[in-house]
């Protein structure tokens, strides 16, 4: 007589106030399962990590402390009894992929979950991978994709669905408004009413923004350093903007109109949502080229002249948000043609 297959239970596990509970709970399915058939306990956590971060082996060490906390607690919740049928499997999944929507972290889990002949899929009601704001709801509507049940853990403590309710650090309320603060100077006429203005702008998008814009704390020396390089990094923005109308404009009063739009791909080596934010817009305000998607698959970018993706694909504008975010050393690096990270699309 064959043993009979193990039901197998999937839980994504996050730092936060309820995981403890949300552990209890899946113990306590696997429990009621396992009089009838063995159990395997799945826990992963899904990172953003990116195998070329300078925090990688940091980040990736949290995330397998925190999965042994995991499996601990389940061998104090487990009964004597059961113990013996119960399995834990733990790993980290979505390491060198672009994670920025619950659409993306669904499709991350529910590959697992088919490789691993997932049955049923438990959500943790705090479930917040990253830090930021809760993506159980909209989370729970992606993972509806799959061929895979899913259910929150009953816990005491319930979800906070207000997002505003979550503080923030306050070196990110000052990163905002910095960025805000600097971003409204770089637009305005640099009158004396708008340094006021931008000063009540920037402090009202801070408050709103900041418990959302991000899910990475940093430390106040980090986000000093971030915000002197930030303004280095404006000048060199301005200065890519300026030579870029140059040539746009040069293409426009061509008599040939010697334009070639075309969409084209790369993957940066920028993981983090605010790099891949500031990345994003940044090639967004060059002229000639336009981030039209952001996903899993890299950057999509429209590019209206050749000279446009050459310079692109020479990785600048990479390499500065790099400093930005990461420091000096993090800036050299290949650029994306030299790493064969580039492709192009169909024609613009």
């Amino acid at each position: 007589m064959t043993d009979p297959d193990p039901v197998r239970l999937l839980v994504p596990v996050d730092d936060s106030v309820t995981l403890r509970n949300t552990v209890a709970y899946a113990v306590e399915r696997a429990s009621a399962a396992a009089a009838d058939r063995p159990v395997e306990l799945h826990f992963v956590v899904v990172t953003r990590t990116r195998s070329v971060s300078p925090d990688a082996p940091s980040e990736l060490g949290d995330a397998r402390d925190l999965l042994e906390r995991v499996a601990l607690w389940v061998d104090e919740d487990a009964t004597e009894a059961i113990r013996p049928s119960i399995t834990v499997d733990t790993d980290v999944i979505g390491v060198d992929r672009y994670l920025f929507s619950p659409g993306d972290y669904a499709d991350t889990l529910l590959e697992y979950a088919a490789d691993a002949d997932v049955e049923r899929i438990i959500l943790d009601p705090e479930y917040s991978p990253g830090g930021a704001a809760p993506l159980l709801r909209p989370l729970e509507f992606e993972l509806t994709r799959g061929d895979v049940t899913v259910e929150e853990a009953s816990v005491d403590r319930q979800a906070k669905r207000t997002v505003l309710a979550r503080a923030a650090p306050l070196s990110k309320y000052f990163t905002v408004f910095g960025a805000a603060y600097l971003f409204y100077l770089l637009l305005s006429t640099w009158k004396p009413l708008d340094f006021f203005t931008g000063f009540v702008t920037a402090a009202i998008v801070s408050v709103v923004l900041a418990p959302v814009v991000s899910g990475e704390p940093a430390a106040v020396r980090r986000t000093g350093g971030r915000l002197l390089r930030f303004v280095l990094y404006a000048v060199y923005l301005l200065k890519e903007i300026a030579v870029a109308n140059l040539q746009i404009a040069y293409v426009v009063l061509h008599p040939d109109l010697p334009i070639d739009p075309k969409l084209v791909r790369f993957q940066a080596a920028v993981w983090s949502d605010s790099g891949v934010t500031t990345l994003a817009n940044s090639i967004t305000l060059t002229p000639g080229t336009l981030t039209v998607r952001v996903a899993e698959d890299g950057f999509e970018i429209h590019s209206l002249t050749e000279g446009a993706r050459e310079d692109l694909f020479d990785g600048g504008l990479e390499r500065a948000v790099r400093f930005v975010f990461y420091g000096r050393a993090a800036a050299v690096i290949p650029s994306p043609r030299e790493r064969g990270d580039t492709g192009e699309g169909e024609d613009g």
